[in-house]
C-alpha cells in the first residue's frame, strides 16, 4: 500500500485536506469520489510517512482507548456540549503523548472549518475506515451522540472477541513450539548418544533407525545452515505474504488449515456480519458498507468474496 496526501474540495466547497492509503493513484482517486469529494492535488508522500512514523511508531490507538474516546465524546454532546469544546476537554485530558497529537490535529482541523468525519479521515492509521463512515452518518443524521455510543459498543465486543480468539490460539501455539523445540533437541542431543551405544553394540539397525540416525547427522552436522535456512525460509513466506499476490494465497492457506482454519473462518464471517450489521443500523450506504467491511475483514480471499458481491449489486 502507498501512502498519499491530497487535497479536495467537498460539496460546500471548503477545502479538505487529508492523507490515506491506497494501491495506486487511481484507486485513491476512486475512494475520494466514492466521498463525494472534488480532487485539487494528489501527491505521494513516502519520505514524511517514514519521519511520523519514526516520531509516533504506528500512530494506531489502542481499542481500549478508542472506546473510552467515543463513550466520553457521546456523553459530552448528549449533554449538549459542541463538538468543538468536548474535543478540547478529551484532548486535554489524554494522557499518552501521541494520542494526544493525534487528538490536537483532529481538533485543529475541526476549529479550521472541515467536519468531524473529515478530520479523523485524515489520520488513516488512527482511525479506520468504520469509524469514520460511522461518524460521516452521525453528523448528516444529527445523532452524533448515539452513533458514538453504537460505535463504543462495537469496539468492546471487537476487543472481547478478540482476547477470545487470542486465548484459544495460545494452547495449540505453544503445544506446536514444544513440540518442534523437543523434536529438535531430541535429534541433535538425544539421537547422537544413542547412536554411539547401537555402534558399540555393532547390531545391525533397523532401516528406521538409520533414517534417523542420518537426519541427526545431517542436522547436528549443518546445523548452522540449517537455522539459517529456517530463519531465511520465514523471513520469505513473511515477505511474500506482504504481496499482493502472496497475501491471497496465504490467508487462503489460513482457511484450508486443519482446526485452526475454522476458527479464522468463524473469526472472519463473525466480523463481517457484526461490521455489517452496525454500519447499516448507522445509516451507511450498502454499498460504502461492503467497501468497508472488505477492507476489515482481515483476510484478502474473503474481501475479494465481498468486493464481487458489492460490484453484483452495483
Amino acid at each position: 500500500m502507498l501512502t498519499f496526501d491530497y487535497v479536495a474540495k467537498d460539496k460546500k466547497g471548503r477545502t479538505v485536506k487529508g492523507r490515506l492509503d491506497a494501491g495506486d493513484e487511481r484507486q485513491l482517486i476512486t475512494l475520494l469520489r466514492e466521498q463525494d469529494l472534488a480532487i485539487i492535488s494528489v501527491q505521494e508522500t513516502k519520505k514524511r510517512e517514514s519521519l511520523f512514523r519514526r516520531e509516533f511508531g504506528s500512530a494506531r490507538v489502542p481499542i481500549s482507548e478508542l472506546v473510552l474516546f467515543s463513550r466520553q465524546l457521546a456523553t459530552m454532546i448528549d449533554a449538549g456540549i459542541p463538538l468543538l469544546q468536548a474535543l478540547e476537554i478529551l484532548t486535554e485530558q489524554a494522557e499518552k503523548k501521541a494520542l494526544k497529537k493525534i487528538l490536537t490535529d483532529v481538533k485543529d482541523q475541526v476549529a479550521a472549518g472541515s467536519s468531524f468525519h473529515q478530520a479523523l479521515a485524515s489520520r488513516k492509521r488512527s482511525f479506520s475506515e468504520l469509524m469514520v463512515n460511522m461518524v460521516k452518518a452521525g453528523e448528516e443524521s444529527g445523532s452524533l451522540d448515539d452513533i458514538m455510543d453504537r460505535l463504543a459498543l462495537y469496539l468492546e465486543k471487537a476487543q472481547r472477541i478478540q482476547s477470545k480468539v487470542k486465548s484459544a490460539m495460545i494452547y495449540p501455539t505453544v503445544v506446536s513450539l514444544m513440540a518442534v523445540a523437543i523434536t529438535f533437541l531430541m535429534m541433535t542431543v538425544v539421537i547422537p548418544v544413542f547412536k554411539e551405544m547401537f555402534m558399540d553394540l555393532g547390531a545391525e539397525l533397523p532401516l528406521a533407525t538409520k533414517v534417523l540416525i542420518t537426519v541427526s547427522d545431517v542436522l547436528t552436522g549443518n546445523l548452522i545452515f540449517v537455522l539459517g535456512g529456517a530463519v531465511l525460509f520465514v523471513s520469505g513466506l513473511y515477505y511474500f505474504s506482504r504481496t499482493p499476490r502472496g497475501s491471497i494465497i496465504v490467508d487462503g492457506w489460513k482457511l484450508r488449515l486443519p482446526v485452526v482454519g475454522m476458527i479464522f473462518r468463524k473469526l472472519a464471517v463473525s466480523k463481517f456480519t457484526r461490521t455489517f450489521a452496525t454500519l447499516v443500523r448507522s445509516g451507511v450506504p450498502i454499498l460504502d458498507t461492503l467497501r468497508i467491511v472488505s477492507r476489515t475483514a482481515g483476510n484478502r480471499v474473503i474481501e475479494r468474496a465481498v468486493d464481487e458481491v458489492r460490484v453484483t449489486i452495483r
